[in-house]
């Protein structure tokens, strides 16, 4: 079996750019679907958001779903890490 990536590469490269843990851990089109929904959710927020909110809120949809993102990406590296420590043991 192949050596999968260091999970904390992994969290730092997810939280750097969304959608490229999951590329590392293996599933591209999961990664794309995760940037897809942090753009369009993002878009969404900026219009629908008041003019006084701030950065942050008028961005939040996009966040939320970065968050979620970074959050699956570096289970699911941990995941394969130690199921690959498990059999290489």
């Amino acid at each position: 079996m192949k050596t999968p990536p260091n999970p904390h590469l992994v969290l730092v490269s997810a939280i750097l750019l969304p959608g490229s843990g999951q590329v590392w851990n293996g599933v591209p089109l999961r990664g794309l679907t995760f940037l897809f929904f942090a753009c369009l959710l993002g878009g969404f927020t900026i219009l629908t958001a008041p003019p006084e909110a701030s950065f942050i809120g008028r961005n939040a949809g996009g966040f939320f779903v970065w968050a979620m993102a970074v959050f699956d990406a570096y289970k699911q590296a941990r995941i394969r890490h130690a199921v690959w420590q498990h059999r290489a043991a």
